[in-house]
């Protein structure tokens, strides 16, 4: 059995293709509205990632079976903070897979004889992303994993290319008179562009969630998790600077395929093409494996007694059919409602809402390690790993707007209502 298991360096990899995802194809045009300086919200955001993936780790090691959000906090916090943990995560989930498809289409429409800048055009390619990536999770986990390791090896190598080879073509001009194009202070810029950068490292959790599958799992889980978040966070921090540095900032903010137009500069206009198919791929990709984990969580929360027994049924496959079926039907109806004239100005407005969920759900990770349980009391690196993963939690929440985080308390609550008056009552143990 052991011969089958993972070790640290695969571990590492799978980490970080996790996160680099649709936030580093996309986030330069989101960016670019506030400036270059934002390289520091980078170096800020890779060290909070840092903080909670240790926080995971050590869950990791105190839950080996781990499965979901209910397995460490329901032992330490109950049932009721347990269903908040889990559903925030599978709402975060669902509704995140719509900046990825945003980010995909966004560069797929370059490579077809349509209009990127017409409102419908743009929904109408989401939610046909949506549908397509559907019909892929339909036939089961093995298809989906197949396609998304196609996906990152063809994805993401001509990337690395603009990456290794930009550097020729990076100007200095260029990206002092982009270092900060609001009227706020640098310190304003950096910090209020937090919550926008960490939607880059959402999945740090990952490698906790896959301590089953690794052979060492006290020694692997967290040298994944950090090596995970230190590649994506060197990849992220590079590649902020090299784009800032080729193309102004006003273009790159106005593009929906911000690398494609890096790649035009360097290399010419064939170069624009094929970066444009390489992102596409590799967010299409990201996209079908972040629908099979929405999928799997909810049929968790389901069968924990979370979610209607209707997201916790699977097909012959081993695909949550039903489930699924409901969640592209929603993240069909959110790609219409989040409508923005430009790509960037829609990715922006997901990415804020989902970071803010999946940091309250990291919050319950983090408060679980301070408070322990009955059978095992914390010790004190668990306190100080949850008092870090708090804080982190903490500058984010504080990096967001007022209005955001009282429309997030006015759901939890409208969520713990409904849960305490229609949840079922019967749950499977943690």
């Amino acid at each position: 059995m052991s011969t089958r298991k993972i070790g640290p360096v695969l571990a590492t990899f799978v980490v970080a293709n996790n996160m680099i995802g649709s936030g580093f194809f996309l986030l330069p045009a989101t960016l670019a509205t506030s400036g270059a300086v934002t390289v520091f919200s980078w170096v800020i955001g890779t060290a909070l990632a840092l903080m909670l993936g240790g926080a995971f780790a050590r869950l990791a090691r105190h839950y080996p079976e781990l499965q979901s959000a209910d397995d460490y906090v329901r032992p330490s916090l109950g049932r009721d903070v347990s269903f908040l943990a889990s559903s925030l995560y599978w709402v975060s989930s669902w509704i995140g897979n719509n900046a990825i498809a945003v980010a995909a289409f966004g560069y797929l429409v370059m490579l077809l004889p349509l209009d990127g800048d017409v409102p419908m055009v743009q929904v109408g390619g989401q939610i046909a992303l949506i549908w397509l990536m559907f019909a892929l999770n339909l036939l089961g986990p093995r298809p989906v994993a197949k396609f998304q390791s196609f996906c990152v090896v063809f994805g993401l190598v001509p990337v690395a290319v603009v990456l290794l080879f930009g550097w020729g073509h990076f100007d200095r001009g260029i990206y002092d008179a982009a270092w900060n194009v609001t009227a706020d202070s640098d310190a304003s810029v950096v910090f209020g562009s937090l919550g926008a950068i960490f939607w880059a490292f959402v999945g740090l959790e990952t490698g906790a969630m896959i301590a089953g599958l690794v052979r060492d799992p006290d020694r692997d889980v967290p040298i994944a998790t950090v090596g995970g978040i230190l590649i994506a966070g060197l990849v992220y921090v590079v590649s902020s600077v090299l784009v800032m540095g080729i193309v102004p900032a006003e273009e790159l903010a106005a593009s929906s395929a911000p690398f494609m137009l890096v790649a035009a500069e360097i290399f010419g206009p064939w170069a624009a093409i094929a970066i444009a198919a390489a992102a596409a791929l590799k967010a299409t990709g990201t996209l079908g494996g972040w629908m099979l984990v929405t999928g799997e969580t909810g049929a968790q929360a389901s069968r924990r007694g979370f979610l209607p027994a209707i997201f916790g049924r699977t097909s012959s496959r081993g695909a949550a059919a039903w489930g699924l079926l409901i969640i592209a039907a929603a993240m069909s109806v959110i790609a219409i409602l989040t409508l923005s004239p430009n790509v960037s100005g829609q990715f922006g407005t997901i990415i804020g809402v989902v970071v803010n969920l999946v940091v309250l759900a990291y919050a319950a990770a983090g408060l679980s390690l301070v408070i322990g349980t009955r059978e095992r009391r914390p010790s004190t690196s668990d306190r100080l790993l949850g008092l870090g993963a708090l804080v982190a939690c903490g500058l984010l929440l504080w990096s967001t707007s007022g209005e955001m985080l009282l429309g997030l308390v006015l759901a939890m609550a409208a969520a713990w209502v409904l849960f305490r008056l229609f949840g079922r009552k019967r749950l499977q143990p943690a």
